[in-house]
């Protein structure tokens, strides 16, 4: 188990985080991924906009928000 969560998790070579989440491999994202990942962390993927926390030791899928593009582009 790393980090201590149920879930299993893994970071790509261009530091991207995914996880096995609902036998569904998510995009849990890059700085958005709390580090270390604690009980209780909450974030919000930029790009897809899916809302994650880690309840019981688990990475658990929450929301979705709406993605919005960057002002400066």
């Amino acid at each position: 188990m790393a980090f201590n969560l149920k879930t299993k998790i893994w970071q790509t070579g261009q530091l991207e985080w995914y996880g096995m989440i609902d036998n569904e491999d998510l995009y849990l994202g890059s700085r958005e991924f709390p580090q270390p990942p604690e009980e209780g962390d909450e974030w919000v993927v930029k790009e897809t906009g899916f809302r994650f926390k880690i309840v019981d030791g688990e990475i658990r899928k929450t929301g979705q928000v709406e993605v919005k593009d960057p002002e400066w582009l």
